[in-house]
């Protein structure tokens, strides 16, 4: 996944409540995780951000939060916002209107489950979204989530690199920090950088559960 800086400044210049990329005038960060959940890997992270007292917000995939239900109810009860990263993780980009809502509204109801939410924030796979899905959710009042501080935990790279990379350019207030919980590089960059981070004044919350 590749974050293109003009598309970045685009869906910067819609209203918050449609698409949020950053929290303007906020002082604190906002980790995000995509993919999941992976019971080789999620499980590890909730210790990992529990240890040190850190909420985020979790964009999840439908078909697996039907094999691992047990992991969505922990990261709900631990505290963390749950999201939808639709139900097949396919892109968006050659599905007609009607499979994009299908695999939405799909996923909205495995979510709901969980915490009785009647709609969830939502990250497209692979960040993509039409004008077709933008309209759709422009007027049902709902909140396409990006970022605007990505990681790059996906890219072939010793976590020693993404650890410099967090390190030397940390996320800064305000910032939607993408990563990902379907490998283990980002529990591992995060058991380091958490504890500097905290250290250095740095808070985390999750996202709210519905539109800002």
């Amino acid at each position: 996944m590749t974050w293109k800086p003009k598309k970045h400044e685009l869906l910067g210049l819609l209203p918050d409540a449609l698409v949020s990329t950053r929290h303007r005038g906020a002082s604190l960060r906002y980790l995000s995780f995509d993919d999941g959940p992976e019971p080789a890997h999620t499980p590890a992270l909730l210790d990992t951000l529990a240890r040190h007292g850190v909420k985020a917000s979790f964009f999840l995939v439908g078909e697996k939060i039907e094999r691992h239900p047990a992991i969505v109810r922990r990261i709900v009860d631990e505290g963390h916002m749950i999201g939808n990263h639709s139900y097949s993780h396919w892109s968006f980009r050659r599905m007609s209107l009607g499979r994009q809502l299908d695999e939405v509204y799909r996923t909205d109801a495995l979510l709901r489950r969980f915490d009785q939410r009647p709609h969830h924030r939502m990250r497209p796979p692979s960040g993509y979204v039409g004008a077709g899905l933008l309209l759709h959710f422009a007027r049902r009042k709902r909140n396409l989530v990006y970022w605007s501080y990505d990681s790059l935990d996906y890219q072939d790279a010793p976590v020693d690199a993404l650890v410099a990379r967090l390190r030397d350019t940390p996320p800064a207030p305000g910032d939607i920090v993408l990563m990902h919980d379907d490998a283990d590089k980002a529990r591992q960059a995060l058991d380091v950088m958490l504890p500097e981070w905290i250290d250095g004044g740095f808070r985390f919350a999750a996202l709210e559960g519905d539109a800002p």
